[in-house]
């Protein structure tokens, strides 16, 4: 039995890098990630050992790198799986791997760091007690009207993803499914330029009627009686 290695990495500030993160790092007998160059470039900026192999592990192949995960597992290798920021699986690839790897007998050790879900959800100034993760809206308007209504009497505070292409829509179609709420818009976290916007849907949605700067974290109050 071995252990796969759930690895979170900084989502914008180097300093964020965990020294378990710098400890594990080089002991990798493989590293599977997200995009190889990004993670390579981490590892040179943080000024550690490099894994012993760098393994592509995205969207379009995630299915198929499971199967091989295992095989290393079996061979009692030491495996690391990263996405490019933030916790892997959290709306990012990896959860075949987790899958194949428990049904195989494996065991999983994760190892903590920064997540833009937790940090836009206490820059937002907006209540934390329970909140519900969303994940990426769907493109189209239909579907992205239909995800919004699944928790338009929930009293979660609620939190999404965006890209910055779509910022602006996202807030618009809350408005008219969840009413005038409060919200923030989170962008581009832990980085130099980090900005967030708070107000009510209506006063947000029409700043962002264009393409923002980096991808953004929308958090939005939950029902109120």
């Amino acid at each position: 039995m071995a252990t796969l290695i759930l690895i979170a990495t900084p989502i914008g500030n180097l300093g964020d890098a965990s020294e378990r993160l710098k400890q594990t790092l080089p002991t990798l007998d493989i590293l599977c990630c997200e995009d190889t160059r990004h993670t390579g470039s981490l590892v040179t900026l943080l000024g550690i050992e490099r894994p012993k192999l760098y393994v592509a592990n995205h969207e379009h192949n995630e299915r198929g790198m499971a199967a091989r995960i295992v095989e290393w597992l079996n061979e009692g290798k030491r495996v690391g799986l990263c996405s490019d920021a933030g916790y892997p699986l959290v709306s990012d690839p990896g959860y075949p791997a987790v899958v194949a790897a428990l049904e195989a007998g494996h065991e999983l050790e994760v190892l903590p760091g920064p997540s833009a879900v937790t940090v836009a959800l206490l820059l937002s100034g907006l209540p934390p007690s329970s909140y519900t993760f969303k994940g990426f809206a769907p493109r189209k308007p239909g579907h992205r009207r239909a995800f919004l209504e699944e928790d338009a009497q929930s009293r979660h505070t609620l939190i999404f993803y965006e890209s910055p292409f779509r910022i602006g829509k996202l807030l618009q179609e809350a408005l008219e499914v969840y009413g005038d709420r409060r919200a923030a818009v989170c962008l581009e976290l832990t980085k130099q330029f980090q900005r967030v916007k708070r107000g009510t849907l209506s006063e947000l949605a029409p700043q962002f009627d264009e393409k923002a700067k980096g991808e953004a974290v929308v958090v939005i109050e939950g029902r109120r009686d």
